[in-house]
This record gives C-alpha cells, sequence and structure tokens, in this order.
C-alpha cells in the first residue's frame, strides 16, 4: 500500500509546465510541514516535493500562492538521473491525486497579489438573504 496524506503550507508559488507531446499540465510546489521529535517539545520541519498533473495543476497554478495550507493526497514516488557532473540524483516525490484548498482566495493577479475581493466567508449576508424564524422539527 502507497497512500500519504500531507497537510501543510506552499513554501513557493506552484511552477506549471507542459508536456511536449500530450500538453498535460504538471505543478510542482513543495509544502512545509511541522514534524515533533522527542517528548513532543520539539518542533522539526519537513518539506516534501508535490507533483500534480492535469487540470487540477493548472488549478494550483491559478489559486495556490506561497504560504498557503493544503492538503495533499497522493503516493510517494521514487526516481533518479544523471545530473551535468554525470552523478546520479536520487528524487522522492508525492504524485498528489488531489489537493484540497484549505485556505481560499480569489486567483492571483498578474502582479503575483491576490484581488482585493476576497469575500469568501464573509459573515456578512446579502442583500437577498432572508432570515427564516422557524422551529426546527429535530
Amino acid at each position: 500500500m502507497n497512500c500519504v496524506q500531507l497537510i501543510g503550507r506552499l513554501t513557493r508559488d506552484p511552477e506549471v509546465r507542459y508536456t511536449p507531446t500530450t500538453q498535460l499540465a504538471v505543478a510542482r510546489f513543495s509544502l512545509a510541514i511541522d514534524r515533533y521529535v522527542g517528548q513532543g517539545k520539539e518542533k522539526q520541519t519537513d518539506f516534501p516535493r508535490i507533483v500534480v498533473f492535469g487540470k487540477q495543476a493548472e488549478n494550483c497554478e491559478k489559486y495556490l500562492e506561497k504560504g498557503r495550507k493544503v492538503a495533499v493526497q497522493g503516493r510517494i514516488q521514487t526516481g533518479s538521473y544523471k545530473n551535468k557532473d554525470g552523478a546520479t540524483v536520487y528524487t522522492t516525490d508525492v504524485v498528489a491525486d488531489r489537493v484540497e484548498f484549505l485556505e481560499w482566495g480569489d486567483s492571483k493577479t498578474n502582479d503575483g497579489g491576490k484581488n482585493q475581493s476576497d469575500s469568501f466567508g464573509s459573515d456578512v449576508p446579502t442583500d437577498s438573504f432572508q432570515t427564516v424564524e422557524e422551529d426546527i422539527p429535530f
């Protein structure tokens, strides 16, 4: 069984590229995930690399940015490649099947910042909202 679930914050904005043959979107980013060692007094941070494919990768690029909190579900995949010096470099990535945005905001603007109209989760009702005064039967 190869299953992993992680919750953490992005260490940088997702980077998206497209495969040359199929134009499939591939997003890459890493998460900062805290873990406690010893008697739970000392905190250390891990930085796993995350890979996301397809439409979900495009959504990550559109809505995620450095510092946002996400949950990732996927599998661990190892690999290797030869660097420019000919040495073998081993890699370990989390290939995400699902990325849940735990903190929301509008899509990023062209200058990399958030739009000012982030009203998600606002407690102020809109004009069309009507309060219903009924007893709930349960």
